[in-house]
């Protein structure tokens, strides 16, 4: 497993975590710091993944509003936790992260969501984040 997917994987337990405690990822990641500081075999993982939980954060109501438009009929809190989180993640890397093309987003997204995620997700994840990198162009 690469550097990268590690990342998105500590990113999205964070994501999740924070969600499900119903507290601001934020406050999650204050801790993750600490155990980051004090595990550096991890610290390649640790980077990204504070880069994507940072970009998130800053950019929450825009990834939101995509993820809602390109949706068609299902509202944030409709969709799974781990949806959210993943999708949160690939819109992140899409729409802010030049550093990582658009196929990969979307496919690290379906992965996870094959992994993580009901059935359909894999399917709704890649239809919703595909639609999302054809817009921006």
């Amino acid at each position: 497993m690469s550097a990268r997917t590690k990342a998105r994987k500590r990113a999205l337990d964070l994501l999740y975590s924070a969600d499900m405690r119903q507290v601001p990822v934020e406050q999650m990641l204050v801790v993750e710091a600490e155990k980051a500081a004090s595990e550096p075999e991890r610290a390649a993982s640790w980077l990204y993944a504070r880069e994507i939980i940072d970009g998130i954060v800053d950019h929450r109501a825009e990834i939101d509003e995509l993820i809602e438009t390109h949706s068609h009929g299902w509202t944030l809190e409709r969709m799974p936790a781990v949806d959210r989180a993943i999708l949160r993640i690939g819109v992140w890397e899409i729409i802010h992260n030049d550093a990582v093309p658009d196929p990969v987003a979307i496919s690290e997204a379906v992965e996870a969501a094959t992994v993580l995620s009901t059935d359909d997700s894999a399917g709704f994840v890649n239809g919703l984040l595909a639609a999302i990198s054809h817009s921006k162009a």
